[in-house]
């Protein structure tokens, strides 16, 4: 099937026309022609022109589909009847098709719309056409109403070639100004030179094709279905080049999402992760995977209320609430790239302290200072790590912000200064949600909000109250300017008080514990939208407050999605002037960008064996999402967990970029010293992997933070042409180097991983010290390394065991684990390096004092780059400042050495106390270098 010729001698005069055949060969821009769109026959729209007015009676003016305007794929059916259920008569009524599904194999698919739209369905209509340098803008024109109250009969399209891999259009109201989603892009655009892409268009019905120039594959196609604009309810189609789609986040499910009519629904919400619900967080951005490992992206900023619908054609629709349709298209091409594209638009992530990728240890039911100071010198006395100690609500004066309770917690000063004298930090939670139920005068952050009107309001303009764990609650408008200043004025007098180091902000959905508030919520248009996305409790209001209260920049009905962030971005801000020093937040609620400011735990998972597994595709979502620092509670928060559940949650837990134990207060205690000698040995030698690692981990921060790269990540990122990589999400890789295949099952102690393409060294194999005063770790037995054309490999995993893999051509820095990063910080360092078969690795290690909010620039890091090649490791000194001067490198393993070398050169000097494995072909190398000073390596 051909495209639809747009009708050029209607709608272009000659001159225009010739104006667009100029340009075409500079903005890679054409109206669509005669080309196909699609590789295939697009049997979702078949060839077929609008039918005149059979019958009118129902819906004037909606003319009956003719029965061959209806011979449509089932998997190609875009759903008439997003709203309701309609019976055949008001199906037809709107002008569409109405086909119940069959009972045969079709009928398992549930969301086959019964009622959808027939060919030729009339749609937008393209006018006005004209060009710059930038791109292009139109008008579009629609002259019937649709089925949805206030349409929007006159559109303006702007498409902006922004840079050679990123479009940018958006599509709104000319004549009134509606809310559009207040993003500061941090990489401004320019224009594109060479786009990689280009972009055609249908005149009627209205449509944006997408198309990569590289191969001709069309990457966004919107003449699949009609546009809807009408002020309550936007709708935005594309079809799809594949069914491999990650993103839509927060949801629990797969890293790669079905096409089997699946509805992802965005409406942050205080709710336990449970499959098909909407949960925390919002991110309506999309990466498509492609033949040949190509992939772009697809971004809606809009954050009201939201449906994405995929079917399996493929194809998706958009369909939003309110707000304006602003999309951007990343073309990569690498899988990567889009990633990085994305970030370039909502901001590369912010660098965390180098403690908060130590361990963090919580529970809701440290009930007093003395059970904290208990529960830190247990840690201690057991020989486990722990940098963070954190307070769960325990903390507060009847659970109100910015208070400590004078029984348990009189002395909450002193336990904080402890903390600090023993190198460790202090971080407790803190609600949104501000106690208004005391007398005036009683609660400074509730009357100082007052004053300066800093609360979201009710329809008469009161602040609108609720109830959160405080009982009655007023909700802070982080919109408002006043209450960034008020928020860090709360945040710094309490740290004047207790001189905590960062912030956990918890309920920022934002939660409430009744619907809407106290005295319910107006019956307007804004409770009561004509389509309500599939949230979970059925209504906008449900466990969050009334939709139609009024923020700063506009009602909470186009805000509710930015609460977590716009709470994010107060307290970093509040952070950065109260301390002084790199802010470190995490959140529950997020919404894209997130990552600029704060980083991101997955909410209350129960201990179960089913949520340890979802974890690994939540965080690798969260990484592709610019959220690296994210991680699940270890052992789980809700129910009680098992010795083997804890154990192998701390091990992949390990592996988090933000790693927590965490639990509940109805919940048995799970510290890691409460379980047997046999699993504290396992949770041990796991904590102490992390520690070594952290140098690498740290690097790896620095480039998500500079660059827009990713810290733990799915397989298929690295490794985008082995189609086998692409559904895996029971592995992950941190960074190009580390590949981690946890045990995910109970009574295992085997494990099958898939090993793309290269060799694969067993990093067991490299020394790590130990832990405090404990005997150096055994001797991991030899293990030979996986040389893999692609394959599945079964791996030993005994309880003590979490398989950790060093791909060859890579060199990892690691350092002696300690009890504290602080302490870790001053260890020796090492190098394990992975040699290919052609003997070459790199390297990189970041360093600098580790929480400087300046230090890239004052240019106070040190940067160094390692190399090996030719039976020779060298350093790079890239840059080296005072904070990286000290670094001592006392051991190099040297992995895939294929003979025993009869000799060893450090600097020139012979070393003679080196080892050899020729079971596993390691070269341990022992010296005393300084890594900052150029050494060389060598041995033959």
């Amino acid at each position: 099937m051909r495209a639809r010729r747009p009708p050029c001698s209607r709608a272009l005069t000659g001159v225009c026309a010739l104006i667009f055949l100029a340009t075409a060969a500079l903005l890679g821009h054409v109206l669509l022609s005669d080309f196909p769109v699609e590789e295939t026959p697009p049997a979702h729209w078949p060839e077929a022109s609008w039918q005149g007015p059979q019958n009118t009676q129902e819906h004037p003016g909606w003319p009956r589909a003719a029965p061959s305007q209806c011979a449509i794929r089932p998997d190609s059916r875009f759903d008439c009847a997003p709203d309701k259920a309609l019976t055949q008569q008001e199906c037809e009524a709107r002008g569409c098709c109405y086909v119940p599904a069959s009972r045969g194999p079709r009928a398992s698919l549930l969301g086959q719309p019964w009622c959808f739209f027939p060919a030729g369905y009339p749609s937008y209509r393209m006018q006005n056409l004209s060009t710059s340098e930038a791109g292009y803008t139109a008008t579009l024109t629609r002259a019937t109403p649709t089925f949805f109250p206030r349409d929007i009969l006159t559109l303006r399209l702007d498409v902006l070639m922004e840079t050679d891999s990123r479009l940018h259009f958006t599509i709104k109201d000319p004549a009134n100004k509606r809310y559009e989603v207040p993003l500061e892009v941090p990489r401004a655009h320019g224009q594109a030179r060479s786009p990689l892409y280009s972009v055609e268009f249908s005149e009627e019905p209205f449509g944006v094709v997408v198309r990569r120039k590289l191969g001709g594959r069309v990457l966004l196609n919107t003449t699949v279905a009609p546009l809807f604009f009408a002020d309550q309810f936007l709708q935005l189609s594309t079809s799809l080049p594949s069914q491999y789609i990650v993103g839509l986040a927060e949801h629990l499910s797969p890293l790669m999402l079905s096409t089997n009519w699946t509805k992802i629904t965005l409406w942050n919400r205080d709710l336990a992760p449970t499959p098909s619900a909407n949960l925390y967080g919002s991110h309506p951005f999309y990466l498509s995977l492609e033949d040949s490992g190509l992939a772009h992206g697809v971004f809606l900023l809009n954050s009201n209320a939201m449906d994405v619908v995929l079917q399996p054609s493929p194809a998706l629709s958009w369909r939003s609430t309110g707000g304006i349709l602003d999309v951007y298209v990343f073309v990569g091409p690498e899988p990567k790239s889009v990633v990085q594209q994305y970030l370039d638009v909502v901001g590369y992530p912010f660098m965390p302290p180098y403690w908060g990728l130590g361990f963090h240890l919580c529970r809701w039911g440290y009930s007093s200072t003395a059970t904290v100071r208990q529960v830190v010198e247990n840690m201690t006395r057991a020989h486990f790590p722990l940098d963070v100690q954190w307070n769960d609500l325990d903390y507060m004066d009847a659970r109100r912000d910015f208070t400590f309770n004078r029984d348990g917690f009189a002395d909450l000063p002193a336990t904080v200064q402890e903390l600090h004298q023993g190198g460790r930090r202090y971080v407790m939670i803190v609600d949104p949600a501000i106690s208004s139920s005391g007398p005036a005068g009683s609660y400074r952050p509730f009357d100082e909000g007052l004053r300066r009107r800093v609360f979201i309001t009710n329809e008469t303009g009161q602040p609108l109250i609720g109830k959160v764990w405080p009982g009655s609650s007023a909700f802070p408008d982080f919109t408002n300017p006043e209450t960034l200043d008020w928020w860090q004025d709360m945040v710094a007098e309490f740290h004047a008080q207790v001189p905590f180091d960062g912030m956990w902000i918890d309920m920022n959905e934002p939660s409430n514990f009744v619907k809407g508030s106290e005295h319910g919520c107006p019956n307007n248009d804004l409770e009561n939208p004509p389509y309500v996305p599939g949230v979970v409790g059925g209504t906008l209001q449900a466990a969050t407050i009334c939709a139609s209260s009024h923020q700063f920049l506009s009602t909470h009905y186009d805000l509710h999605n930015l609460y977590g962030l716009t709470e994010a971005i107060a307290s970093n801000r509040a952070l950065v002037k109260t301390r002084g020093t790199r802010p470190f937040v995490i959140s529950r609620s997020t919404f894209a960008g997130h990552g600029r400011y704060a980083g991101h735990w997955t909410g209350d998972v129960w201990s179960s064996w089913e949520q340890l597994s979802y974890s690994v595709p939540e965080v690798l979502q969260f990484n592709l999402l610019g959220v690296p620092l994210v991680g699940a509670d270890i052992c789980g928060f809700l129910g009680n967990t098992s010795e083997e559940l804890c154990v192998r949650w701390t091990q992949l837990g390990a592996f988090y970029p933000f790693m927590r134990n965490h639990n509940d207060l109805h919940s048995l205690p799970q510290e890691p010293y409460r379980f047997s000698q046999a699993a504290q040995r396992a949770m041990r030698k796991a904590l102490a992997l992390r520690y070594a690692l952290l140098p690498h981990l740290y690097t790896l921060f620095h480039a998500a933070h500079v660059r827009g790269a990713t810290v733990a990540r799915p397989l298929f990122l690295e490794f985008p042409e082995d189609r086998r990589t692409w559904d895996l999400d029971r592995q992950l890789l941190w960074g190009e180097a580390l590949l981690i295949t946890p045990v995910l099952e109970p009574g295992k102690d085997e494990v099958t991983g898939y090993f793309p393409s290269g060799t694969w060294y067993d990093l067991q194999l490299v020394p790590v010290e130990a832990l405090g005063s404990l005997p150096a770790l055994p001797p991991a037995p030899p293990s030979p390394a996986i040389h893999s054309k692609g394959q599945w490999v079964t791996l030993p995993a005994p309880l003590d065991t979490i398989n950790v893999h060093l791909r060859a051509g890579y060199i990892v820095p690691l350092q002696d684990p300690a009890l504290t990063t602080t302490e870790s910080r001053k260890q020796p360092m090492a190098l394990a390096v992975a040699l290919t078969t052609g003997g070459e690795a790199q390297g990189q290690l970041f360093w600098d004092d580790g929480e400087s909010l300046d230090a890239l620039a004052r240019g106070a890091y040190t940067q160094l780059a390692f190399l090996a090649r030719d039976n020779t490791l060298v350093n790079e000194v890239v840059h080296v400042a005072r904070e990286g001067a000290s670094l001592q490198l006392r051991t190099v393993t040297l992995l895939g050495v294929d003979a025993a070398p009869q000799q060893v050169l450090c600097n020139g000097a012979p070393i003679s106390n080196f080892t050899y494995s020729p079971d596993t072909k390691t070269l341990a190398v022992p010296v005393s270098l300084a890594m900052a000073e150029q050494f060389r390596i060598s041995w033959s």
